[in-house]
């Protein structure tokens, strides 16, 4: 007995040594629902590592950015896993700023990543961040508004389309609003979907000089357009609304019509969390007249930056988090429809996610359409489908998305807010070098 108890004795002294001396990883992730359930699943992980702990920082998707921004330019050493998208991937690996890659292991299979996705994230053929979902974007609709309104939403639909029925699916004394647009000021933000907008009207951020375009017609009839149905079908106070506010609406049955990211389809189909989980039909992108539906690609990827001490067991949970067998586990505990979509080619051939995600094909369609290389059907100098790929994009975009942002709110006419875009847009570039 007494061996025994000096046996229980020395291995619970070599448990606690071995969890004193545990590596602690601070992971900055943002709170979109995908990346909670990551945290929540996060005991597989310590479990089958446990000299690795783990520290959330969990942030709003603007603020998110800005920290991490800060902190990797700064070489803060705040973070030792990062969530960010693809907008940083390739700049910030050119700067020197992420780690490539490399140890992943045999199981992680880069070679089962959708091409577009990889691309993405890589740069001269290394894996600089690896991609926990990915996205484009399209219309998510309530099939019985629809019917009961007496329209039909096609496939490709137009804007004309889309507003045509969401004036028609409003009924403000239910507080059912026909559409739901996001219209928070942020360059992932309001300025994500009035982009990927712009480009579907023809419109295009810069022309081949890099001099601004707010002043031409497309740009003002996109702004016009989105700001007379907002005001006409969308909800109040819809200028402080993003991803996740526009969710909740259309999840507790006061919204139409949203068009926002395809991730969001698992959201809005899960019983457990949507009142019309049976009730939601979709459709690309809409186009405002020309042969382009938003060309919208997005993925949030797990990066490591270049100054954590910590990239052996950083890679380690960055495999974890995205391979296969993640999915695998997420399936297990909540079903295949509610898995990280859009970055696996193994996924979009799997019968039983197909069976159980209604909205697999089309949000597959939507992305293989996405073409960041040709982002407007106007020739343009920079690439990005929804932003533009050039370290200046955060500050400017996010300016530029508080002026669009007080033309919704009515604080600024639409006018004023595309002149004072060209403003500082045209000031910012100068004096970054890009406009002689």
């Amino acid at each position: 007995m007494l061996s025994r108890t000096l046996l229980l004795g020395a291995a619970s002294v070599l448990a606690m040594s071995s969890f004193a001396h545990a590596e602690t990883l601070t992971i900055a992730t943002v709170n979109n629902g995908d990346m909670v359930r990551m945290q929540k699943l996060t005991e597989d992980f310590t479990k089958k590592n446990p000299d690795i702990k783990l520290e959330w920082v969990t942030l709003e998707e603007n603020v998110l950015r800005q920290r991490v921004t800060t902190d990797i330019a700064t070489k803060g050493g705040q973070y030792d896993v990062m969530t960010i998208g693809t907008y940083e991937v390739p700049i910030w690996a050119k700067q020197g700023w992420l780690l490539p890659l490399d140890g992943l292991g045999a199981d992680y299979d880069k070679s089962d990543l959708l091409p577009a996705i990889d691309a993405a994230v890589s740069v001269d053929g290394k894996l600089y961040a690896s991609p926990f979902y990915g996205e484009s974007a399209m219309v998510m609709y309530r099939k019985d508004l629809a019917e009961k309104a007496g329209v039909k939403i096609s496939e490709k639909p137009t804007w004309d389309e889309i507003a045509d029925a969401a004036k028609k699916m409003t009924d403000k004394s239910t507080e059912t609003y026909g559409i739901c647009l996001r219209g928070k000021a942020g360059w992932g933000e309001n300025m994500a979907l009035l982009t990927a907008m712009s480009n579907s009207f023809g419109g295009r951020w810069f022309d081949e000089k890099w001099t601004p375009q707010f002043d031409q017609p497309e740009w003002k009839k996109a702004l016009t357009f989105y700001v007379d149905l907002m005001k006409e079908a969308g909800p109040p106070g819809a200028s402080s609304n993003g991803f996740n506010e526009n969710l909740a609406l259309f999840q507790t049955g006061k919204c139409g019509i949203w068009i926002d990211a395809t991730v969001a389809a698992s959201f809005v189909t899960n019983p457990k969390d949507s009142k019309v989980a049976d009730k939601v039909g979709y459709a690309l992108f809409p186009t405002g007249g020309v042969e382009n539906h938003g060309n919208w690609l997005w993925a949030w990827n797990l990066g490591i930056p270049a100054g954590t001490k910590k990239a052996e067991a950083a890679q380690k949970f960055v495999s974890w988090a995205t391979d296969k067998a993640y999915t695998e586990l997420v399936a297990s505990k909540e079903g295949w429809a509610n898995v990280p979509p859009g970055t696996r080619k193994s996924l979009y051939a799997n019968p039983e996610y197909e069976k159980a995600a209604p909205f697999a094909k089309i949000t597959l369609d939507a992305m293989n359409a996405a073409n960041t290389t040709k982002p407007t059907v106007k020739p343009v100098p920079y690439t990005g489908g929804q932003f533009v790929a050039i370290p200046e994009f955060q500050g400017i975009g996010t300016a530029v998305g508080q002026q669009f942002s007080a033309a919704l709110a009515g604080s600024m006419k639409v006018d004023q807010a595309l002149q004072s875009a060209q403003a500082l847009t045209t000031r910012e570039m100068t004096k970054g070098g890009y406009i002689k």
